[in-house]
């Protein structure tokens, strides 16, 4: 069974279901609404949203006739700090090999120098 993360950066793999969330990020809509700019069926987006369902990043409602799709922004919360992780330990590496490079060309120049 895959982790939470696992299946929801899975989701995003796809830029189908990107294009969606990115649209959700506006407001709420209709899974017709959503269909209408794609060139694939209506049941074709709703299996695009099942898969986003799934990962936590979208939930249906229901107003009177409709059946608006939500985007669940907290699910962000948790890419982003997976992300934000990485980053800085990426970031503290680069400082390290930035101080070995200084010292590096101090010593050159130290060396040019005493010639």
């Amino acid at each position: 069974m895959a982790d939470q993360l696992s299946t929801v950066f899975a989701a995003l793999a796809d830029p189908t279901r990107r294009d969606l969330v990115a649209r959700l990020t506006v407001a709420d809509a209709t899974v017709g609404e959503l269909a209408a700019p794609y060139d694939m069926t209506v049941q074709a987006v709703s299996k695009h949203l099942k898969v986003l369902e799934d990962a936590g990043l979208v939930t249906k409602g229901r107003r009177a006739q409709t059946r608006p799709v939500h985007l669940e922004a907290e699910v962000f919360d948790l890419m982003t700090a997976w992300i934000e992780r990485y980053r800085r330990q990426a970031e503290e590496r680069y400082q390290r090999l930035d101080v070995v490079l200084a010292e590096l060309n101090e010593s050159e120049i130290e060396k040019e120098a005493a010639s």
